[in-house]
Order: C-alpha cells, then sequence, then structure tokens
C-alpha cells in the first residue's frame, strides 16, 4: 500500500476543477472520465468535484477514513488536478497538517 492510500489528506483538503472534456460523456483520454453527476459547473470551461469546496471539504469519490485506508472511487478516470498532485508538493504537507496527519519522511 503505498502512502496516498493511507492518507487521503487532499481530497479533504483542496479543491479539485478541471475542463468538461474530463468528463465520462467527452473526449477523456484517461479511464470513463469522471461522472458528470460528482461534479458541479462552474462556467462553460470548468467543472469541479462536488465535495471539495464545502466548508469541511471531502471529494465525493473519496472512500474510507483518511489517514487509515482510502481511495478514490474513480481513480482510473481521475481528473487531471488528481493525476498532477504529488507527494512532493507543499500542497501535500498543508494538507496533511490540516487532517492532522504527521509530515511525510524525506
Amino acid at each position: 500500500m503505498n502512502v496516498c492510500q493511507q492518507c487521503g489528506a487532499c481530497c479533504a483538503s483542496l479543491r479539485v476543477d478541471f475542463h468538461p472534456a474530463e468528463l465520462a460523456d467527452g473526449a477523456y483520454a484517461w479511464g470513463a472520465g469522471v461522472p458528470v453527476t460528482m461534479t458541479l459547473p462552474l462556467t462553460p470551461a470548468m467543472v469541479r468535484m462536488k465535495g471539495t469546496d464545502d466548508a469541511v471539504p471531502r471529494c465525493v469519490a473519496l472512500l474510507g477514513e483518511i489517514g487509515v485506508a482510502v481511495n478514490c472511487a474513480i481513480y482510473d478516470g481521475r481528473p487531471s488536478p488528481c493525476r498532477e498532485f504529488s507527494t512532493e508538493h507543499d500542497a501535500c504537507r498543508r494538507a496533511r497538517q490540516r487532517c492532522g496527519l504527521p509530515p511525510l519522511a524525506d
């Protein structure tokens, strides 16, 4: 199990906005794409994963318990911001801190 499958802090801390072409009914390059029902329209060129801008954020696709065991319900079709995110981002450190998790070892 990699550290991300135990963590999930990014999925409970960050907004996830992306182009509608990544939706399941679009021309998505990976997997089936993001189900439209898991998103909110923002503009004609931008959608957001539901739950990621709630007062207590948690992506609608996140399954499991943060810091224990998590996974993404749409992992193969997850949007580009999720694909591009890495534990090397400072945002990862901040998300872990926000969720009460210790920093990752270097």
